[in-house]
This record gives structure tokens, C-alpha cells and sequence, in this order.
């Protein structure tokens, strides 16, 4: 139902209502002949449903339990005002024609409270409708709330973990850098020893090709050393064939001796030269050897940089992407933020509807409360001029009693003197029977008239 309709549910509707919503359980016999209990109940169930009533309506301020003596005594007087007040208020806010009074719970009329309680139910049935619409919306807002409130622990989370990575990216920057710096300077000292090696390289081969000419020198020193012995043996044997021509031939040996030995003094000479030359280059070589050896252990220093810097390249690229990540998740922050300011939005909104729809119950209220103020007042000036009219009639009753009393004793009066007079008459009659017989008839019919 969209908008509260007069007149309102029927019995049967009314029945079908309070047991469809579990408020109660009547029958329409309940309702045929309602009491003060059966109301006091059933409008209790129905305000207790609307969340009108409080849950314990015999707890009162203390201001107004100051202002009774007893207050133990009235206890069931204000608990039936402070019901009536409650029906008085629901009705009001939902602008039913007719005036909820006291009489409507001490001497209930049926016709007036089916009506009543048609527009309650009617209100209940209303008011669910429109809560099942919100509902979904309700659960939306609800869900989102939860939403946000995961987002905002996750945020939480992610920015607790930047904060983590950028203090050790921060700690882990010294480091770096100081790995940065070795291995510039590794690749300096790489860059120099290969130019040292260079160096070295172009060193060894310009003497291999100096021992190549010197063992080349050597090995003509030797064909030409075999050739004199060669010819030696050929002027020996010349010898002992003529002297003449071994003369000749010793002369011609000795300038050849001559010229042999000076060959071999050169030869010697440049085999003193070459074993030089070789000592040089097995110092040469030694030399070489242990450059080689630093140069391996500079190799293995260099292959240790190059790890480091492959593990300096797999830093930065988990710096990278952990830049990529924080972009990200800085993304994911200001769709976050904009799904927070949009809920911020509706909460406002929301907000805003709430405030207006509490300042005009509050309107409704005061104007309802000024109602009620207005209706209490005409009830007090009513109740003086009842209780006036009450003691005016208690002291007309006092009158009609004292009246009654005094006719009651001028009555037993008047009996009392008539039994005597009926007494004497007895007496006079009894004494005058025998003697005239005329009148004893006489009186029986007149003690019979006097029995009709």
C-alpha cells in the first residue's frame, strides 16, 4: 500500500495482519467484545513492533516520581497514560480522523477499535512496504560500507608495505651505491690490463721473431762449422800426398783456421747473445706467467664484479618493478579514493535526506506535542467540572440519603403506630364479638379489603 486509505482493514484483515506479522494472536470474537487487558495488550504488541514503546514501560523519570507520594500506587495509572500517549502520537503521525481518548481502553467500542487498529496495521503494512524497497539499498550502502572499510584496511596493508620497501630500498642504497663504485673502478682496472696485455702481446711477438733470426744465425754457424771439418778432413788427406801442395793447403787452412775461428768466435758471440736474449725471455716468461696470474685473478675479480653487477641489474629491476607496482598501486589509491569520496557523497546525501526528514518529525512532533497540550488542558478543565458535577451529586446523594433515613424513620414510626392502633382494634373487637355478631362480619371484610 502506497498512502494510508479511511476506512481502514476489516476484522479478518486485521486478524490475518497481526498473526502474517507474529504481533499477536486473536480471533474475531477478541475483537467483537474487547476489554481494558486485551487492548492494553494487543496495543502494547503493536507499538512494541513499531519500536514506539519502550521495552520496559514501567520505568518513569525521577521528576515525575518526585511529584508523587506514592508513586507505587499509580504505577498502573501511568503505565495506561503513557500508552495512551503512545497510540495518541502514532495516530497523530499518521492523520487518522478520529481522536484516540481514555474511554477508547476503559470502555472500548468494537467499531472504533477496529478502526484503530485498521490504521495501525494499515501504517505496519505501509511502513514494511517502503522498508522492503530501502532495503535493497540499505544492504548496497551496507555492502559498500563493508567494501570500503576492506579497501581501507587493504590500503592500509599496501602502504604499510611501501613504506616497508622504500625503508629497504633506502637502506639497500649505500650498498648499491658502493657496488656501483667497485665496479667502476673494476672496469677501469680491466680496461688498463688489457692494454697492458696488448702491450704484452705485441712484446712477445716482436721477440719470438728475434729468437727465430738468432736460431736461424745459429744454424748457419753450424752447416759452416761442419763444412771446415769437412775440409779438414780433405786437406789431411792431401797432406799425405804432397807436401808441396799440403803447404799450400796448410797455409790456405791456417787462413781458413784463421777465418773459421774468427767465424766461430762470432758464432760463439752470437750464442752468448742468444742465450742472453733467451735468459731475457725466460725472465720474459716468468714475468708473463705472472702477469697471467694476476690477470686470472683480476679475471676472477672481474667475473665476481660482472656477478655483482648481473645482481646490481636484478636490484634495479626489482626497483623497477617496484616502481611499476607503486604506480599501480597508486592507481588502485586514487580509484579507491574516488569510490570513498562517491561514498562519502551518498553518506552526505543520505545524511542530508535524515536531517530533513528529522526536522520535520520534529515539526510534526512539536505541533503533535502542542496538540497534546491543547487536548491535556480541556481535559483538566474538563476533569475539574466533572469532579465539581461529582461532588455536586455526592452532596445531592448525602441529601437523598439523609431524606431516605428520615422518611425510613418516620415510616417505622408510622408503622409502630399503626400495629397499636391495629393492635387496639383487635382488642376492641374481640371484646364486643360475642355480643354483636353483625359486626364481627363487618371487620372480617374489612380485614379482608385490607389484605387485597
Amino acid at each position: 500500500m502506497s498512502k494510508f486509505q479511511y476506512p481502514t482493514l476489516s476484522r479478518s484483515d486485521v486478524v490475518a495482519v497481526l498473526s502474517e506479522y507474529e504481533i499477536a494472536k486473536i480471533s474475531d470474537a477478541d475483537l467483537r467484545r474487547p476489554n481494558f487487558n486485551f487492548l492494553t495488550s494487543l496495543y502494547s504488541a503493536v507499538l512494541l513492533y513499531i519500536d514506539i514503546l519502550p521495552e520496559e514501560p514501567d520505568q518513569f523519570d525521577f521528576e515525575t516520581l518526585e511529584r508523587i507520594d506514592n508513586p507505587d500506587h499509580h504505577r498502573d495509572s501511568f503505565r495506561v497514560l503513557n500508552l495512551l500517549d503512545k497510540i495518541r502520537e502514532l495516530l497523530a503521525s499518521i492523520d487518522c480522523p478520529l481522536n484516540f481518548t481514555l474511554c477508547d481502553l476503559l470502555k472500548p467500542d468494537p467499531g472504533r477499535t477496529d478502526f484503530f487498529l485498521g490504521a495501525m496495521l494499515n501504517y505496519i503494512v505501509h511502513r514494511n512496504a517502503k522498508l522492503d524497497l530501502l532495503r535493497p539499498i540499505v544492504d548496497e550502502l551496507t555492502l559498500l560500507e563493508e567494501q570500503k572499510q576492506e579497501l581501507e584496511s587493504r590500503m592500509s596493508q599496501l602502504n604499510e608495505e611501501i613504506f616497508q620497501f622504500n625503508q629497504l630500498r633506502e637502506s639497500e642504497m649505500p650498498l648499491v651505491q658502493e657496488i656501483d663504485a667497485k665496479v667502476k673502478e673494476l672496469q677501469q682496472t680491466i680496461q688498463s690490463l688489457n692494454n697492458h696485455q696488448v702491450s704484452l702481446k705485441a712484446n712477445r711477438i716482436k721477440t719470438k721473431e728475434k729468437v727465430k733470426e738468432m736460431e736461424a744465425k745459429v744454424e748457419n754457424a753450424d752447416f759452416a762449422l761442419e763444412q771446415c771439418k769437412l775440409e779438414n778432413k780433405s786437406l789431411l788427406a792431401e797432406i799425405v800426398q804432397s807436401p808441396d801442395k799440403l803447404q799450400r793447403g796448410l797455409e790456405e787452412k791456417k787462413s781458413l783456421k784463421v777465418e773459421a775461428k774468427n767465424a766461430e768466435r762470432a758464432a760463439m758471440h752470437s750464442f752468448h747473445a742468444k742465450e742472453a736474449v733467451s735468459e731475457i725471455y725466460a725472465k720474459a716468461g716468468m714475468k708473463l706467467s705472472k702477469q697471467l696470474a694476476r690477470m686470472k685473478v683480476l679475471q676472477d675479480q672481474v667475473n665476481s664484479a660482472k656477478s655483482i653487477e648481473k645482481d646490481v641489474k636484478l636490484l634495479k629491476v626489482k626497483l623497477s618493478d617496484q616502481g611499476v607496482l607503486d604506480k599501480s598501486l597508486d592507481a588502485k589509491l586514487v580509484d579507491l579514493q574516488a569510490k570513498v569520496d562517491q561514498l562519502d557523497k551518498v553518506k552526505w546525501q543520505l545524511e542530508q535526506e535524515r536531517g530533513q526528514t528529522f526536522e520535520q518529525a520534529t515539526k510534526e512532533l512539536k505541533n503533535v506535542k502542542m496538540e497534546v497540550e491543547a487536548n491535556r488542558s480541556a481535559l483538566q478543565t474538563r476533569q475539574k467540572q466533572v469532579e465539581a458535577v461529582v461532588m455536586e451529586a455526592d452532596s445531592i446523594g448525602v441529601s437523598i440519603n439523609s431524606v431516605k433515613e428520615a422518611g425510613a424513620a418516620k415510616m417505622h414510626e408510622m408503622g409502630l403506630v399503626s400495629e397499636a392502633i391495629m393492635k387496639q382494634f383487635y382488642e376492641y373487637s374481640d371484646s364486643i364479638r360475642d355480643s354483636l355478631p353483625g359486626i364481627e362480619i363487618e371487620v372480617d371484610m374489612v380485614n379482608i379489603q385490607a389484605g387485597n
